[in-house]
Formats: C-alpha cells, sequence, structure tokens
C-alpha cells in the first residue's frame, strides 16, 4: 500500500478558440486513488455543462476533454489524486487565444463537419512546413508552408492570412507576402528583434480553415564595438503633441561587457536623411520626450544604448508620427504633403456658446524626473464646442498657481509638463475656455513628487524546466511580484559546468512560460529569468535544477491498418501497425476493442483484452458466427494509453476455407540504402490446406499503377526476410509478400509505407573486428542516437536473447557483438537495430569462408608471429669477419632478441659483438674468426610483447669447414692488401698485332714499390719508380714462338710487404692459334686450274693443317698443292677433272681441339670454277697493308702511307735514321686473295748523302733506280753490302750520312693485282717456264712483271 503518486503529470496547453484541449495524468497507488480534476481550485461536474467537459479513467490514465474552448476555459487546472494512504495534486495551465488584427474580432468557429459550399466541400492540408527558425539581425528570412486544397480548382484563392504573436500582418517594407496558388510564403526583408514571435499561417476556405505555427528567434548582429550592448527594440511614440513627443522602447536583453548606462534617442524628419540625437546624457528611463519639433511635421526615431565598452547599433525606426495637437489630428481632413512631411489640416469655427465647466476626474497618468503626464475628461455639458484647456501648477506648501501654456491652450485633455524641478512636491489643475470665457479650475491633484515613480521589478520567483524535445525545453517560473507596467521577461540558458549564460529570447515574453527551443541534446542546461519593464531589468530569478535535453514522454498516436489474418466461427486474428508516433518511450502493448454492427448500426464497444499485448496480432475470441464487428486499437506506453485507432473496416465473421493460405504481416523495412533494403514479415497466420512452403515479394514504385506490380524473386524463399537490390537512388518504392503452399499463392500482405531508396548521411555499416587478444567481435555506432535507443542485436533477423553463443556489450552510440566460442554454429546473418531511431539498422553475413578467415585471424592474434623479412643467413665481411644476420618488418621499443649457440644464450663480449635497430628491424651478430669450437646451430629468438619468433641456421660439417676456409682466406687477403699487392693477377692477351701482352693489374703502389718481372726463376725485367697507386704492369712478346713457353713471375716488393702472381705459358700451346676463326672453305678458279681457300685471323707454324678429299689425307702431288700466302690457307686442283669433284675438307689443330671446314665440289660449283666463271667478275678495291718487322705501320709524320686511285701504294719516310732499319713487307688483299711482298731496309751511318732514292728490287736483289736515273746507270749497283737473304726476299742496305730532309721512297705499282685474265696468263706462263712452283718464286716473278709494266713512269 501506498501513497497516491503522478507517474506522468498533465501539461499545459495553449490552444485557439474553438479547439478541443485534452488534459491527461498517469496515476499510480494502492489502493487505486479517486481522481478529482477543479477548475480554479472549483469541482468541475461534467453534468452541469453537458457536452463541454469529458472525464475518463481507463487503466490508471485519467483524462479531462474541454471541447470548443472560449476564453472562459482560460484557467489554472487542478487533479487531485486520493486514497487512504494521502493526497497528491498536480496542476496545468489552459491558455485560450484568438486571433487578433487592428481591432478585435471573433473568428469563426471551425466547423466540425463538411459544408458544402456551391456543391463543393474543400479539404484543406498544409505540408511542406516550416520548423522553427534562427536568424540574425540584419538577414532576410522566408518562412512558407504548401497548401493542399482538395478538390483543386482552377483560380481558386483561399484566405491566407500571416499572424505574429496572434497579431494580424500586412505587407509593408518589412514584410512582403506572397501566394503561388499552392505554396504561401512570407519574407522578413530585414531581420530586427521585433521579427521574433510565434507565426502563424491561416489558411480559410468556405469550409472551414487550417492553421500551422513555428516560432522565429531572432538574435543580435555583432556589434560594431566589442562588449557593446545589444540595440533597444519596439520603439513606438506614446504621446503625439503638437510640441513633444514622447518615445518609448524595450531594453535588449545583452546588455554586453557590462551594465547598460542609460540610451540616447534620435530623430529623423520625415522626408530628409538627417538625424539629430535629442539628448546629451544617456537616460535610463525607457521613454523619453522629444521637444524642439516643429508643429505640423512627421519625424521617425531610434533609440541606441550605451556601456562602458561602447554604443550599441541603433534599433529599427519607429512609426512616423506628427507633432500636432490630439483634437486637430481627430478633425484632420488632408494627407501628408509627401516632400515635407508636414500634415495639411483645417480648422472648424467654434461655435458660440456658455462658459465650459470645471473639467473632471484629472490624474497625473505618467511622473518621472524628467516630464509629467496629465489626463482629464471634458466637462459634461454639452454644447460646448470648442473647448480648450489651460494647465496651471502650484508648487506645494504655496497658494500661488501659474499658468504653464500662457501663450496658447490646447485642445486635447492631456498634456505634458517639462522644466519642473526634482525632488520637489506639485498640484496641478486644469481651466476650460471657450470664446464664452474661461471657465473655474477642476479640482487639483495630490502632490506630486518629481521622480521617477516607476520602480524596478522583482526578480521572478522559482525555474521550473521540463523537458519537451530533443532540442527544447519548457520553462516555467513565478512571475515577479507587485510589479508595475511589466514589458515582460528574458530567459537565459547555460550548458551546467560552463558558467556560459546566452539569451533564449531576444524580445521579452509576457507569459510565465516559455518553450527555449535550439538546445544541444543530451546536454545538461539550467535556467535563469529576469523581468523587464520601462524602468530597466530585474534582478536575475534562482537557477533552475539542471534539466536533460530530450523528448518528453507522451502517450503514442492511434495505431492503424488494421487487417483480419485468420477468421473461424467464432474468432477473428487482427493485425494493425505500429503508431507513427510513439511518444518517446518504447510501447508495452495494445489494447484491442470490438463492437457489433447490425443493419449498418455500430453498437457498444467491448474491451477484446484486458491485459496489453505485446504483439500486433491478436485472436479476439467469444464472436458469433455471421455476425459483423468493427475493432479498434490502442497503444500504451509508460504514459499511458494513447487514443484510439479509427474504427476499422466492417469483417464478417465466418470460417476461411480457401486452400491458399493466408496473408503474410507485420511487414517492416530495414537497412534501407541506395541500392538495397531488406524487408522482414511474419507468416501467414492462416495456413491453408498445407502448410506455407515459400514466399514471394513484390514490389513496385510508389506512384505506379497497380499493373506495375513485379516479383523480386521467381523461386519462392522458406525464410522470412529478403535483401532486395537492384534499387535506383531517389526512387520511392512499396512493398508486399505473398505466401504459397501445395495449393498455390495466397492473398497478398498490405503493402508497406512508402520506402526513398536513399543511403541517409552518417549511417554505419557493422563492422568485424579482431582484437589483439583473437577475440571476434561485430561492431555497430549509430550517429543519430536519443536517450531512450537501445541497440537490438539478431541472427537471421530473429532477436537474440541465449547470451551462451553471443555477448553484446553497449557504451555509448557503439554496440558491440563478442563471439564467445566460434564455430559452424554462428554462420548466418546478423544484423542491429536502432530503436527510437529513423530506421538505423546493419546486417552482416557471417558465411562458412568468412568464419574461416576470421578463426585464422583469431589464431594470429591469440599467438602472434613477429613478420620476418629475411631469415638468418650468415655473410663475410672485410678481414673475415662473420656476421650472422636476419631482418623483421617491425618490432616496437620494447622488443628484444637472444642469442642462442647450441642451446647456450650468448651475451655481449670480445668475441660476440651484438647490434639490434629497432627501427629497421635489422638484427646481427659479429665474430672476429671462426674456430673449429664455433661449429653448431646459431638461433636468433625475437620477443615483442606477444609475439614471438625465432630463426636459426645449421653451421656443420663442410658447410662449416668451407666458412671457416673462407673466413681464414679473407683474413689473409686483408692484411696481403695492406702492402701492396695484385687487384687481377697475371694473365695474358694476344694483339693484333700478333704480339703477346702478359698483364696483371697492381694496387696501394709506392713509389718505392718495385715490380720484378721473372721467367723460370730468371729476372728479365724490372719496374721501378711506378708513380701510380693503383694500375696496370705489362711485359710484351713479340714474335712469341715454342722458345717463349715457360713460367711467368711478377715480384711486389716495398718496406710493407711483397706479393706475388704467376703464370704458366708452358702448357699454354697454340694459345695464339683460333681456328674458329677461320672463314668457310670457298672455291675459285686460276689459270692452272681450281683452288679451295680459307682465311684464317692469325696464322703461324704452330698452327696443324690438314687437307682432306672423301675423309682422307690429301696425298699432294704436282697437280695438287697447298699453301700459305698470308692468312690465306688454299689447296690448288691443277687441270681439273671429273674425278677431283667430291667433299672436300680442312681440318686445323690447335692443341686443345680441332675445327673442320667443308666445301662440296661438285655440280653447278664445280662447272663454274672449272670454266673460269668467278674471273669475269668485276675488279674490287683491294686492301693494302704496310708491315715492318711483321708489324703494321701507320702513317704518321715520319712515315706517310699513300694508296692513289686503287692502283698505286707507297711510303715515304721523312728525317730517316738508324732505327728505320728493318724488314719491310706490303700485303695487298682482296676477295680472290692475298699478294705480299718483302725487302730489307738497312741505314749505316757515315754514308755519303745519297738524297731521295726511288727503288725497286730485282729478283736477284739489285736495286732498280728511278726512272729519272739515267739509263746507264740503271744497271749499276749501289755502294755497299747486301746481306744474305732467304729464298723470295729481297734486301737493300743503303748508306747515308747525315740526311736531313733525305727521304727514301718506296713506290709500288700495284695497277693490276687483281689478277686480271691477261695478267694472270702472263705470269703463269713465266711461271712455267721457269718451272718455279713455290709461293716465293710465284712473287718474284710477279715483282718483276710489275716492274716491267711500270718502267714508263
Amino acid at each position: 500500500m501506498h501513497a497516491p503518486e503522478f507517474v506522468i503529470k498533465p501539461r499545459s496547453h495553449t490552444v485557439w478558440e474553438k479547439q478541443c484541449v485534452r488534459l491527461h495524468c498517469t496515476v499510480s497507488g494502492w489502493p487505486d486513488p479517486r481522481v478529482i480534476w477543479y477548475k480554479n481550485n472549483v469541482a468541475i461536474d461534467p453534468l452541469s455543462s453537458p457536452g463541454k467537459f469529458k472525464l475518463e479513467s481507463r487503466y490508471n490514465v485519467h483524462s479531462l476533454e474541454i471541447n470548443k474552448c472560449d476564453f472562459d476555459d482560460t484557467a489554472q487546472y487542478r487533479v487531485s489524486a486520493m486514497n487512504s494512504q494521502g493526497e497528491q495534486s498536480a496542476f496545468a495551465s489552459v491558455v485560450v487565444k484568438r486571433f487578433k488584427g487592428e481591432i478585435d474580432e471573433m473568428l469563426p468557429a471551425p466547423r466540425l463537419g463538411p459544408v458544402s459550399e456551391y456543391g463543393i466541400t474543400f479539404q484543406i492540408h498544409i505540408v511542406d512546413t516550416f520548423g522553427v527558425s534562427f536568424g540574425r539581425e540584419g538577414e532576410t528570412m522566408s518562412l512558407g508552408c504548401t497548401v493542399i486544397i482538395y478538390p483543386a480548382l482552377h483560380r481558386y484563392q483561399p484566405e491566407i492570412q500571416w499572424y505574429r504573436d496572434d497579431v494580424l500582418l500586412s505587407s509593408s517594407k518589412w514584410t512582403h507576402m506572397h501566394w503561388s496558388g499552392d505554396r504561401a510564403t512570407l519574407t522578413l526583408t530585414h531581420l530586427n528583434k521585433e521579427d521574433e514571435g510565434l507565426y502563424t499561417l491561416r489558411v480559410a476556405t468556405k469550409s472551414g480553415y487550417e492553421t500551422y505555427s513555428a516560432y522565429v528567434f531572432v538574435k543580435d548582429a555583432d556589434a560594431e564595438v566589442e562588449g557593446a550592448p545589444g540595440a533597444p527594440l519596439d520603439v513606438h511614440c506614446l504621446d503625439a503633441n503638437k510640441d513633444y513627443i514622447i518615445v518609448s522602447w524595450k531594453q535588449p536583453a545583452v546588455e554586453g561587457g557590462n551594465s547598460i548606462l542609460g540610451y540616447f534617442v534620435d530623430r529623423c524628419e520625415v522626408g530628409t536623411t538627417h538625424w539629430i540625437q535629442c539628448n546629451d546624457t544617456p537616460v535610463k528611463f525607457a521613454r523619453f520626450p522629444v521637444t524642439g519639433l516643429v508643429e505640423g511635421r512627421s519625424y521617425i526615431f531610434r533609440v541606441r544604448a550605451v556601456n562602458k565598452s561602447g554604443i550599441s547599433r541603433p534599433s529599427r525606426v519607429s512609426e512616423p508620427v506628427a507633432a500636432m495637437d490630439p483634437a486637430d489630428r481627430a478633425r484632420m481632413r488632408g494627407t501628408s504633403a509627401p516632400w515635407t512631411g508636414q500634415i495639411i489640416v483645417t480648422e472648424e469655427e467654434p461655435a458660440e456658446g456658455v462658459v465650459p465647466g470645471k473639467p473632471l476626474e484629472l490624474q497625473v497618468t505618467e511622473a518621472t524626473k524628467n516630464y509629467v503626464v496629465l489626463s482629464w475628461k471634458p466637462p459634461g455639458e454639452k454644447g460646448l464646442e470648442g473647448v480648450m484647456y489651460y494647465v496651471e501648477k502650484c508648487v506645494s506648501g504655496s497658494d500661488t498657481w501659474q499658468r504653464v501654456n500662457t501663450e496658447i491652450p490646447v485642445k486635447s485633455p492631456r498634456f505634458a509638463l517639462f522644466d519642473l524641478a526634482e525632488g520637489k512636491s506639485y498640484l496641478f489643475r486644469v481651466r476650460c475656455c471657450n470664446s464664452a470665457g474661461v471657465g473655474e479650475p477642476s479640482e487639483p491633484t495630490e502632490a506630486i513628487t518629481v521622480g521617477d515613480k516607476l520602480d524596478i521589478p522583482s526578480a521572478p520567483g522559482k525555474v521550473v524546466p521540463t523537458r519537451n524535445t530533443d532540442t527544447s525545453v519548457v520553462v516555467s517560473w513565478e512571475a515577479s511580484k507587485d510589479a508595475k507596467d511589466l514589458v515582460g521577461y528574458y530567459i537565459e540558458c547555460s550548458i551546467v559546468g560552463s558558467d556560459v549564460w546566452e539569451p533564449c529570447n531576444n524580445k521579452p515574453v509576457r507569459g510565465t512560460r516559455f518553450i527555449c527551443h535550439g538546445l544541444m541534446t543530451g546536454e545538461q542546461y539550467v535556467f535563469r529569468v529576469r523581468a523587464v519593464n520601462a524602468a530597466g531589468l530585474s534582478q536575475f530569478s534562482p537557477v533552475s535544477e539542471p534539466v536533460e535535453v530530450k523528448a518528453a514522454i507522451a502517450s503514442p498516436a492511434p495505431p492503424y491498418g488494421i487487417t483480419v489474418l485468420e477468421c473461424v466461427q467464432d474468432s477473428m486474428v487482427l493485425a494493425w501497425k505500429q503508431p507513427t508516433f510513439i511518444g518517446g518511450a518504447d510501447i508495452t502493448g495494445y489494447f484491442v476493442d470490438y463492437r457489433e454492427v447490425v443493419d449498418g448500426v455500430p453498437g457498444k464497444w467491448h474491451e477484446a483484452n484486458v491485459k496489453a499485448v505485446s504483439e500486433r496480432a491478436y485472436r479476439v475470441s467469444e464472436l458469433r458466427e455471421n455476425k459483423k464487428y468493427q475493432f479498434q486499437v490502442r497503444a500504451a506506453n509508460m504514459a499511458g494509453v494513447g487514443i484510439p485507432s479509427m474504427p476499422s473496416n466492417t469483417f464478417l465473421c465466418e470460417e476461411w476455407t480457401i486452400a491458399v493460405p493466408g496473408p503474410p504481416h507485420d511487414l517492416q523495412v530495414r537497412e534501407v540504402r541506395s541500392a538495397s533494403l531488406v524487408l522482414l514479415w511474419k507468416p501467414p497466420v492462416y495456413q491453408g490446406r498445407d502448410p506455407v512452403n515459400g514466399f514471394y515479394v513484390d514490389i513496385k514504385e510508389g506512384d505506379a499503377p497497380e499493373e506495375a506490380w513485379r516479383g523480386v524473386n521467381t523461386k519462392a524463399v522458406e525464410k522470412t526476410y529478403l535483401k532486395v537490390k537492384n534499387l535506383k537512388e531517389g526512387e520511392t518504392y512499396v512493398l508486399r509478400v505473398r505466401a504459397q503452399n501445395k495449393a498455390g499463392v495466397g492473398k497478398t500482405s498490405d503493402v508497406t509505407e512508402p520506402v526513398l531508396a536513399q543511403t541517409k548521411p552518417g549511417t554505419k555499416e557493422i563492422a568485424v573486428q579482431v582484437d589483439d587478444d583473437g577475440v571476434i567481435s561485430l561492431n555497430f555506432e549509430c550517429s543519430d542516437l536519443t536517450p531512450d535507443s537501445k541497440f537490438v542485436w539478431s541472427k537471421n533477423y530473429e532477436e537474440i536473447t541465449d547470451t551462451g553463443r553471443l555477448t553484446v556489450e553497449t557504451k555509448g552510440n557503439k554496440s558491440q557483438a563478442v563471439f564467445n566460442t566460434p564455430g559452424e554454429e554462428d554462420i548466418g546473418v546478423y544484423s542491429c537495430l536502432v530503436t527510437h531511431t529513423d530506421g538505423a539498422s546493419s546486417s552482416y553475413t557471417l558465411s562458412e569462408e568468412e568464419l574461416k578467415r576470421l578463426l585464422e585471424v583469431s589464431h594470429e592474434h591469440k599467438f602472434p608471429i613477429i613478420p620476418l623479412k629475411s631469415d638468418l643467413a650468415v655473410e663475410l665481411q672485410e678481414k673475415g669477419r662473420v656476421r650472422f644476420w636476419l631482418q623483421a618488418e617491425h618490432m616496437s621499443a620494447n622488443g628484444k632478441v637472444d642469442y642462442v649457440f647450441n642451446d647456450n644464450v650468448l651475451s655481449q663480449g670480445e668475441k660476440y659483438k651484438m647490434n639490434f635497430d629497432k627501427n629497421t628491424g635489422l638484427i646481427e651478430m659479429l665474430m672476429e674468426s671462426l674456430t673449429p669450437a664455433d661449429e653448431g646451430t646459431y638461433t636468433f629468438q625475437l620477443n615483442d610483447g606477444k609475439a614471438t619468433n625465432q630463426s636459426s641456421l645449421v653451421l656443420i660439417g663442410d658447410v662449416f669447414k668451407q666458412l671457416q676456409k673462407e673466413s681464414e682466406f679473407q683474413r689473409k687477403e686483408w692484411f696481403r692488401k695492406q702492402g701492396p699487392h695484385f687487384i687481377e693477377g697475371l694473365s695474358w692477351e694476344v694483339t693484333p698485332d700478333c704480339c703477346v701482352i702478359l698483364k696483371c693489374k697492381v694496387g696501394n703502389m709506392k713509389k718505392e714499390t718495385s715490380a720484378l718481372w721473372h721467367k723460370d726463376g730468371h729476372q728479365i725485367k724490372a719496374d721501378e719508380h711506378l708513380g701510380f697507386t693503383e694500375g696496370v704492369l705489362k711485359l710484351e712478346i713479340a714474335q712469341i714462338s715454342r722458345k717463349d713457353a715457360g713460367v711467368y713471375e711478377v715480384v711486389l716488393k716495398d718496406e710493407r710487404g711483397k706479393d706475388t702472381s704467376t703464370l704458366n705459358l708452358t702448357d699454354q700451346g697454340n694459345f695464339l692459334l683460333d681456328p674458329n676463326t677461320s672463314t668457310p672453305l670457298k672455291i675459285t678458279s686460276t689459270d692452272e686450274g681450281i683452288r679451295l681457300y680459307t682465311f684464317v685471323s692469325i696464322y703461324n707454324d704452330l698452327l696443324q693443317v690438314t687437307w682432306h678429299y672423301k675423309d682422307s689425307a690429301i696425298a699432294f702431288s704436282d697437280r695438287i698443292k697447298s699453301g700459305v700466302v698470308g692468312e690465306q690457307l688454299w689447296l690448288q686442283i691443277n687441270e681439273p677433272t671429273e674425278k677431283d669433284m667430291g667433299k672436300y675438307a680442312i681440318e686445323f689443330h690447335d692443341g686443345k681441339g680441332g675445327i673442320r671446314r667443308t666445301v662440296e665440289l661438285s655440280g653447278q660449283a664445280f662447272d663454274d670454277a672449272f670454266e673460269g666463271k668467278v674471273n669475269s667478275t668485276p675488279t674490287h678495291m683491294p686492301e693494302v697493308t704496310w708491315l715492318k718487322n711483321d708489324r703494321e705501320i701507320t702513317s704518321d709524320e715520319h712515315c706517310i702511307l699513300k694508296f692513289e686511285s686503287g692502283k698505286f701504294a707507297s711510303f715515304t719516310i721523312t728525317g730517316v735514321n738508324t732505327s728505320d732499319s728493318g724488314k719491310y713487307s706490303i700485303l695487298v688483299k682482296n676477295k680472290f686473295g692475298t699478294e705480299s711482298g718483302d725487302f730489307t731496309l738497312e741505314i749505316i751511318e757515315g754514308m755519303p748523302d745519297l738524297g731521295v732514292t726511288s727503288y725497286w728490287t730485282d729478283t736477284e736483289g739489285n736495286v732498280v733506280f728511278n726512272p729519272n736515273t739515267a739509263k746507264e746507270k740503271r744497271k749499276t749497283s749501289v755502294t755497299g753490302t747486301q746481306s744474305p737473304k732467304r729464298k723470295g726476299e729481297h734486301i737493300l742496305i743503303a748508306s747515308m750520312c747525315n740526311l736531313t730532309t733525305a727521304d727514301i721512297e718506296v713506290l709500288v705499282s700495284q695497277r693490276n693485282v687483281l689478277f686480271q685474265s691477261l695478267q694472270q696468263q702472263l705470269l703463269l706462263k713465266r711461271w712455267r717456264t721457269k718451272g718455279g712452283v713455290t709461293a716465293g718464286s710465284w712473287k718474284q716473278e710477279r715483282l718483276q712483271m710489275m716492274f716491267e709494266q711500270n718502267q714508263n713512269l
């Protein structure tokens, strides 16, 4: 048992006149409390005002409904709950408003039913509305709504009205209104704080009206001076006379960095732009009389606030007002002259009459330190036209009265007095006058002391904030006590802990309740309030208790879409859709009512269930067969039970007997994306004759006709969900589901609400993660979370209730589902739905392959391995140092390494040097050398937190011995290279001149280093003072022969040491010969027969050559001969016959191997050679080479070589000296063969000057002089001696003495060197005549012929 307690208190409401309002509350208590409603503390009796009040109490929810509210219903309502344990009360206010224009007028009452005007009933819908809006001074803002009127009539114009704070607006320079035919727009051209307020759009037709309202907030513009206050607002004229105008305004909410010191008032004459400041010192009172005006002129005013930091921006200017007597204003007949702003008036002639009596009810209506305002009523007599007034004053305590307006009496019964002494007391009285005279004075006023009589209001009382929406809070407070001329209240808010206060409104509000908008969802706010009147701003109220900004809880809206899922003889299964608004709290259940319909007349409602049902389907029992019924459903949450739904269609209670299934129900759309969505449904309650075995999903565009339905799946799905893909972004779709069994496809479900295919901003997807401990989890984040939102995890779209396999943890806007023991049982589709959001949801499919991958990743994370870029390896460094190393991918600063050898951990010391670069992951261990004791297994063991790895290297047996040997060798090499040493050992090469060069590359040389050459232990050369650090040493062997074979050695030595390199030429054999360079064997014809020939790059007597015919060695004879001319090797077959046809070959032997060149002498080749066709080929330019001592001569200044016209070859030696002595040769080569000639030149000092001598040698070695020599001398021998000569060699010994410019020119004509046919025949004849068979005799004959042919030169 416990006393009554209000779970939900009634909320205050502000409604329009003629509307209905409903107050409700939820009360708990035991025993059940008795609830009584009061209006202004008077108990409400519904029977006393039939139809006005309706009381209802159901399920602990109690409500008071007020029908057709009028002004009398504005009151404070109290609900009292009482039981045996005590009593509790709760309060709510109802304010009934009506529209106000320039004059009060009653709005037409809303009509309860459709009204037919001209046969048409209009329905009005205001959509696409504007919300709570925020602007800043100086900006432009547009408010608009789309208005749908049905039926739509062409050019029909509804009545469109805009209101601000219940005041009708009209078009002006500040407000522009526009109607486009379907949209109403209000544009605020230049925002000022006067524009702040509740804006209402009212659309009226002949059938009724609809309204929509939202608040507009206007903030101060940025101050021109930092810390300056905000601009004043609502500047207008309280009183206007011919010589003064009293201006009033409202103080701003923002005082800036300091308190406001006062205000400056500026005036501007209409028609000009010149502003004049009216007061020299700031005034604190929010009213000021402006004097010094020109009668009949119109003026506008503005006000500026000032504090220590500076002056604010000016306020919005006032409306124009004329400086003239109010009585004249009333009789004004003209209009204002736009160019001067003057008022054109006409005077009425006063009527003659009696002297007027005393003015009545004289009183001081306003008194400040700057002025006093008097007002009175005219005398009661009639017929007193043209009455005017004189005002008199008297200092209190004296009897002296002084007339204030001595010159011109005033015409209006209102007057302001200035220039009164502050602090003195005055009495005032008024006299009437007209053309008949001046009347008696009125009764004097009481003594008035000059000073501000209006006090600053007291601070408001307790402030109570109440949750409203996710961005607003309802703030209520106790009014200021004994406040006079209250202008309104300013509310400020602050986030708890910030100590920064911001204004909630910039225009004072008159009531004691205000909705503060623009707050941050989920933040804690506190509030304070202060009052304002013309005297100034009050102190702040006490700070309120903190309140969290989130939506208030209310009862849910009604469900809708009631359908029948199954029907039997005495019961029906109903389904319905969830309310569109659930009241900010989860729906706890539903209540179903039913009523019987007889002949179209519905009966009384009956409760179908006393206990709420959580599902959106319910079987209503105890119905009568073949009777018709209607149903309604209510939704309930913790705030209470909502209003019932509209009555359903009428359903007949008769048993279904169809074979196909009934309709699926409870369709839900989740995971809406730009190209896909997921549809869920529940199977039909009515199965048909056979169980349901599948479902089909249909889809169509939202505005498409019924014929546009198309199937999503061609094959029925067994599951009660389906992912619909291939949607078009931005398109709206609706869906439905059909069930099938063996009998066929059943009824379609209800259609879903239209769904827009669009991925909402901030949409997140489920992410799978594996943490460092190998734990697999699904994670979902929602950015649109509300305080009441919950994460609901499902598997295969069924909520997970068993925590044995999955553990859910939610923190803030993130939720995590952790797999306890991942396995095949966990395969499926996992989804997460966030309640109290706009459909935030996502899914993740865990397939068998994905599970396998995640388990592998999990194992890697549980037992992590440090990845390696390279395994443990060994390498040798300089000086034979041994380096063991590996490199890891990455390691942290906490990484460690153990160096192990044969299971023993090594440590840093003289023998082992360890390095570990954690930035690069490079690990190494260095050893200066290896000993037999170092044979074994080396291991690097890595550890980095949980991650480990190791790598080993086995150095045992031959592997270790080879490494040790190489280490020792490199160690010795290092020491060797500390002195002079060989970089490259002794080697040989053959030059194109057939010389052999022994060479070696040396390094680290000094001037003192010597290089000694030895052959077979005997020194043959010494190189000293080499002059280079690194270079090549050479030894040249010209015309190498077998006598040059042997062991060659080079020794480098100096004080640092010595080094030796050896080359054995004993076994080189024919190293100069390369038979692979021989050309293919070719055939040519000669005068004697056929010649087979080939060329080699180098030839000497070391090369063994064998000729073969049909694979047998040839036995040479006079007819078949072989020979060598230069590099040409030939086989001559004289007088060939057909028997000589066949395969010929030449075989080379160089001591290392052999090579064979072959040619087939048969067929066309034999015929061509035999007939001498080759000899008829054109002449080709020969190649001429001069040799000295078998070495080629190149042309330079000393030896000039010439070859002219392809016929004449010569060389000239300038500056002859003894070094020019030697054996000279000429080689002439073309494609057909090679010819050569030799002669010897010996230069002997002390011989007479022979001058320049051109000569030839004959076959006997005699010198033949140049043709310039006399003929008788041509047979004369040159004085000298002839050296012994070999066969075929010609030697000339020339004596010379002091030859400075003498040249020896050797001219050899080769006009016919290409073996033209005639010359060949002549040569062959000579050859045969002399019987010469050797190459030498051939050369001699040829030279003799050449000499004879060129004698004429």
